[in-house]
């Protein structure tokens, strides 16, 4: 049985039978693989380099100095270690009565700050105002300090003055342009004075009772080793529970930066969807290869069964076949993705960096078992067909193909292709959600493809045309196979649709979301008699957006009266916020870049007292709807009944509050003002202006952290563009396979028309009229499902506004028939160039 199987697979691979298949299931492989081989990579390089934000791969964040045995123990699993001391203090320059003062934002740092990222520094304050120095892998010298460029005004001071930062004097030797850590803490608020940890006992400015927070950086020797920072996490969070420390924060880029993980999430299911849809396609494309090998062997089956063979040993036969296909052509498309994915680290160049984590066998693994799995799923059913094929075919050649042996071998293709979403997302809802998209527009497109054919009969005679009626006629005869195209072809463009246009939209939503003009600049400590002032000057500046926001300062003491502190909650997150004052703030209307989850904006009404939460914090201090929260701001008590929680949209960098009350309530309250607005570099010297005016104002810069988010972004947004580039030649392949299927049949039809007396140029109209009339159909059908899902994905995964645009329907009505009439062309085309007799005879 097995050397018969290899006689039929060599004389089928002559024939040119196996090569569609194989080349089908090669680029299914190719695409699949060669996206986990990247994926696998841009995820463990995406957080890797996520990382930098965070200055290590973990911070150990304390009020005091940190236990020494918990540096012992970092060092003896092999860790890096690096320590900063941050603190506010004030910067003096100058002597006498010129002298001049300014508060900044002390930090001290120890030989190889900071782990993972690297500082910027410069001497040039017009590049240091623009973030544009070099890199640098020291720290300062003895006796000198780095500082930020706007100090420089403030103690009108130069490279190389000489500034005091408490009993010693330093040299200002370099600029920070960037400083990878930095963070919106409201320790890092003040202009930035960094100095070697070495010199800090000099200044004498720690002592009992000092605002100090203490970090200890904690990183891997290698970048790519994250399990012996997740150890070491594991352990000392261990140690911080049991012993019951206070003070003390393990920051990790989970918990440590919102914002990075809301955009590597998205990253993550942006990658995951490229994935998803390289499996619905490459399923695709294998089913509609199966079918056509199956009805291309019709005859010989009959033939085989004639010469003695039982059901059996023709379905061994086959199945053997088909094994060995899917062995060559899963192991040939991991070679091709392996060698794809490396094209594609090319292409992206400088984008990528090049010490991306080494490449692992579970994408080569999972691309070989996609293939068989694949073959199982999608070509098992067509096969177990041919043992179906009855003896008399052979006599009978116009008998129809046998019917489907079982549904439980297309049930069989349902359950793995649900499995291929599992297996290529990693994530349950995103896969759930795409696979009954895609299965619902089966569906869908099935039903409105057999209205449309039964529409069709009714129009028939509507039209005095000859080749109309044989287009007609054509697609009536076969109504099964016409819904198969119709389906097949609607699902291949959609799938198009949604990597080209609705791509496009998705991309621009994501952009949008951390947009390039977001807010860079934060000023907080506005004075109520300033706000008219400080808002008139920036109105004059031209800067857009830059909404006043109240913000008042209150300590949470109960929740639905019971009185609250540090311990009454076991959670460290939330002992902290008990202890801690919240912003508070109060607006009539709600930001516009956050959203209601739960209950209902409230209407303010004097003597009610409600507040919207933020869901993250409500969660952490268990926090409900309808539970009541008093807050003491500075000795006015405020009772304020929880009405509606918030999701923030933290990638955004505007000003955002955990707790918003309506503005009734607050009048009696103390009151400053913040705002938030985008500065572009060309304008920097205006907050330098406007805090030499108004030396109570803070101005918090925050563009290095936009700086971060948007060459995360752009890394991965360029990854997704180059990587959709295998799902458009696995999405050609399937619009190939829809259009070929019924190419044999259609062949035989055009010969006896033509024998029959029907002239080319009615055929040719006829072919035109047919093609264009199932292309139109499902290129309409991929558009609405390419435009139902991309509003699926938008709202419920990505999260972003969504808009539909009229141009997806146009796109899918003109290449859905631009693809059918160019398919149907060059499968047809040499059928009206020979006799009929020639073709008849060869077929």
């Amino acid at each position: 049985m097995l050397i018969q199987s290899l006689r039929m697979t060599a004389r089928d691979w002559r024939a040119g039978e196996l090569r569609f298949l194989l080349i089908a299931l090669i680029i299914a492989v190719s695409a699949l693989s060669s996206v986990g081989f990247f994926i696998d990579r841009m995820r463990s390089g995406l957080n890797r380099d996520a990382h930098q934000l965070l200055g290590a791969d973990l911070l150990v964040n304390a009020d005091q100095p940190l236990d020494p045995a918990w540096r012992a123990e970092a060092v003896k699993r092999g860790l890096v270690l690096a320590d900063t001391v941050t603190f506010p203090s004030m910067a003096q320059a100058g002597e006498g009565d010129q002298s001049v003062s300014q508060l900044a934002a002390i930090k001290a740092v120890s030989p190889g700050y900071p782990l993972r990222g690297q500082l910027r520094i410069t001497t040039s304050l017009d590049q240091a105002s623009a973030a544009l120095g070099d890199k640098t892998d020291t720290t300062p010298a003895a006796g000198t300090v780095w500082v930020d460029p706007n100090i420089l005004t403030a103690l009108k001071a130069g490279v190389g003055s000489r500034i005091r930062v408490g009993d010693k004097e330093f040299t200002i030797a370099q600029l920070i342009a960037s400083e990878p850590d930095r963070g919106p803490s409201f320790a890092n608020f003040s202009p930035r004075v960094m100095l070697s940890l070495a010199d800090l006992a000099a200044t004498n400015l720690i002592d009992n009772g000092s605002r100090v927070t203490y970090r200890l950086q904690v990183s891997a020797p290698s970048n790519n080793d994250t399990k012996s920072v997740k150890a070491f996490e594991e352990w000392i969070t261990a140690r911080i529970d049991a012993d019951k420390v206070r003070g003390v924060r393990v920051e990790s880029l989970e918990n440590g930066r919102p914002e990075m993980r809301a955009t590597l999430d998205r990253a993550d299911r942006f990658l995951s969807l490229v994935g998803l849809l390289s499996a619905m396609l490459a399923a695709v494309a294998v089913a509609m290869a199966a079918r056509r090998f199956m009805l291309r062997h019709l005859d010989a089956c009959a033939m085989l069964r004639c010469l003695g063979l039982t059901q059996n040993q023709v379905t061994m036969l086959y199945l053997i076949e088909f094994a060995l296909v899917g062995l060559v052509g899963s192991a040939l498309g991991v070679l091709v993705g392996f060698g794809g994915h490396y094209v594609l680290m090319q292409l992206i160049g400088s984008m990528l960096s090049t010490d991306l984590p080494p490449v692992s066998f579970l994408p080569a693994l999972q691309g070989i078992a996609t293939g068989m799995l694949l073959l199982v799923g999608f070509a098992l059913p067509p096969v177990l067909q041919l043992r179906n094929v009855p003896h008399n075919r052979v006599i009978r050649r116009e008998q129809a193909a046998p019917k489907p042996m079982a549904l439980a071998t297309y049930g069989l293709g349902l359950i793995v292709f649900v499995g291929l979403m599992l297996w290529q997302a990693g994530d349950v809802t995103l896969a759930l959600s795409t696979a009954a998209g895609f299965l619902g527009g089966f569906a869908v497109f099935a039903l409105v493809a057999w209205g449309g054919l039964a529409f069709l009969k009714t129009l028939r005679g509507a039209i005095d045309s000859q080749s109309w009626r044989f287009a007609v006629t054509s697609l009536q005869r076969r109504p099964g196979a016409t819904i198969v195209q119709v389906v097949s072809l609607a699902l291949g463009l959609m799938a198009l649709l949604l990597l080209t246009v609705v791509r496009g939209d998705l991309m621009t939503a994501w952009r949008s979301a951390t947009p390039p003009d977001a807010p860079n600049r934060f000023i907080i400590n506005i004075l109520p008699d300033q706000k008219n002032d400080v808002a008139q000057r920036i109105a004059a500046a031209k800067v857009s957006e830059a909404q006043l926001f109240p913000m008042i300062r209150g300590r949470l003491t109960a929740v639905n009266d019971k009185p609250i502190t540090a311990a009454s909650y076991d959670n460290d997150n939330a002992r902290r916020l008990a202890e801690r004052e919240f912003n508070l703030s109060t607006t009539i209307d709600m930001p516009a870049s956050n959203q209601i989850v739960a209950g209902q904006w409230y209407k303010d009404a004097p003597g009610v007292a409600e507040a919207s939460v933020e869901q993250g914090i409500a969660k952490t201090l268990g926090l409900k709807l309808g539970d009541s929260m008093r807050f003491d701001v500075g000795g006015t008590v405020v009772d304020a009944k929880v009405t509606s929680l918030r999701k923030l949209e933290w990638g955004s960098m505007r000003a955002n509050f955990f707790v918003i009350i309506n503005p009734a309530a607050m009048e009696k309250t103390s009151q400053t003002f913040m705002t938030a607005f985008h500065l572009p570099p060309a304008q920097s010297g205006f907050t330098n202006a406007l805090t030499r005016d108004y030396p109570n104002l803070t101005v918090i810069d925050v563009s290095g952290i936009i700086r971060q988010l948007q060459e995360v972004l752009d890394q991965v947004v360029t990854a997704v563009e180059f990587l959709f580039m295998f799902t458009l030649a696995s999405g050609v392949l399937v619009l190939y396979a829809a259009l070929m299927g019924s190419q044999d049949e259609r062949t035989r039809e055009s010969g006896l028309l033509r024998a029959l007396g029907a002239t080319r140029k009615q055929l040719s109209r006829a072919q035109w009229i047919e093609f264009s009339l199932v292309g139109g159909l499902a290129g309409l059908l991929a558009a609405s499902g390419a435009a139902a899902l991309g509003w699926a994905l938008a709202t419920y995964q990505f999260k972003f506004p969504w808009t539909f645009s009229p141009m997806v329907w146009l796109a899918g009505l003109v290449v859905g028939a631009l693809c059918a009439i160019i398919g149907g062309w060059l499968g047809l085309r040499n059928v009206l160039r020979q006799p009929p007799l020639q073709t008849l005879r060869g077929t």
